[in-house]
């Protein structure tokens, strides 16, 4: 076989994981960019927002830790599979419940919703992981620029159906069944993850039993690095948009928008990236991009107006685009542990980018959203102290 002829498949793998990454993003953005939408239909606060989006948390905080052993047991495409179309079902139950008004309806689908996402998170990072580490080269970095280009398209249709006028339930049940399409074609064209090949529990020589990865220090390090860093990332994913409605007096659909530039900064920012990690290192990038994140936080919260929060916005979307890649770079350094170890770092990064932003949400009735915003700045200083952890890790 030529040379050529073994790569087709590692290319093609490489795309379908940037299909799946990018309609990953496109649907997490399809529920963030029109949260203000959500809070009207239900007639709620920013404090029983938070209470919905935490359901959301509590549905993957429950599915990550068992995703590396679902992984090992299905492979990357079958759970994929499952995710996508767990992730879909529950999209059209939160569709429906907006529809009918129905809070508890709409709180039991995030559930699940959450349960899907965070299994497709996982599974989609170790498949990107099995591809870099065929590649010789960083690219995980670029499917989570895959994954910002989804959510700022995402975010562009939300403001343009927000403008229109179209219901957010209508813009759900389409994306479900984007989802379910994608879901059941992309995973075809996934490299074999060597741990569930053979739909066994073990994985093989040198990885680690269920569970045991909890007990590695580099690894748990990680996750909490990975933990202070994507907080900033959730944070303004969920209430960019809310800030500027609540803060700034903006429309709904400049609300959108700005979320869009911070979409688009961190998708910029993922798609060369790589490169930057390639030539200075992961510490210092993770370093230098915790700096940026919490300057732009400042600028977006001290805005005196749209322009301004706009250019904050964009600097904290370039902050916070590096260092959950990194982490799941980090955390896959020796492919035969990859499941594991991605499992316990997504779990503990979740803590922050899932149940961070309901926390916000609770602060900011008290305070005001936008003000609230500033508690992120302790966990970026725990990244910044603890980023040596990401040091590269030679496998074995």
């Amino acid at each position: 076989m030529s040379k050529l002829q073994t790569r087709q498949p590692l290319r093609a793998a490489a795309a379908a994981t940037f299909l799946v990454f990018g309609i990953n993003g496109l649907v997490f953005a399809s529920w963030a960019a029109r949260i203000p939408a959500v809070t009207d239909i239900l007639g709620i606060t920013s404090g029983q927002m938070g209470t919905l989006l935490l359901c959301v948390a509590v549905g993957s905080l429950i599915a990550l830790p068992t995703a590396g052993w679902v992984v090992n047991r299905l492979g990357t495409a079958n759970t994929i599979r499952a995710a996508g179309l767990l992730a879909a079902a529950a999209g059209a139950g939160i569709a429906i419940s907006l529809n009918a008004v129905s809070i508890p309806g709409t709180a039991v689908s995030l559930f699940f919703f959450g349960i899907g996402i965070g299994l497709w998170d996982v599974s989609q990072n170790i498949e990107g992981a099995d591809v870099e580490h065929q590649l010789g080269r960083t690219i995980m970095p670029q499917f989570h620029a895959a994954f910002s280009g989804g959510a700022f398209v995402g975010a562009l249709i939300g403001a343009g159906l927000s403008q229109l006028g179209i219901g957010l339930p209508i813009h759900l049940l389409v994306i479900a069944a984007v989802v379910v399409v994608a879901a059941l074609t992309a995973p075809r064209y996934f490299l074999p993850h060597a741990a569930g090949a053979d739909g066994s529990h073990d994985a093989g020589a040198g990885a680690p039993r269920a569970g045991s990865a909890w007990r590695e220090g580099r690894t748990v390090l990680i996750g909490v690095v990975v933990l202070g860093a994507t907080l900033t990332e959730g944070a303004g994913n969920d209430w960019i948009a809310k800030a500027a409605v609540d803060g700034l007096g903006a429309p709904q659909s400049t609300g959108a928008l700005l979320f869009a530039v911070f979409v688009l900064a961190m998708t910029a920012m993922r798609l060369f990236g790589g490169r930057l990690i390639d030539g200075y290192g992961r510490v210092p990038v993770l370093r230098a991009s915790m700096g940026a994140a919490a300057a732009g936080l400042a600028l977006f919260v001290f805005a005196g107006n749209l322009w301004v929060a706009a250019g904050g916005a964009a600097l904290w979307g370039v902050g916070a685009a590096l260092a959950f890649p990194m982490g799941m770079s980090a955390a896959a350094d020796d492919p035969r542990r990859a499941a594991a170890r991605v499992s316990v770092v997504s779990t503990l990064g979740y803590v922050a980018f899932l149940a961070g932003p309901p926390l916000l949400g609770y602060l900011g009735d008290l305070t005001g959203i936008r003000l609230a915003l500033l508690a992120i700045g302790a966990p970026i200083l725990l990244a910044l102290l603890l980023a040596g952890a990401a040091k590269p890790l030679r496998a074995g």
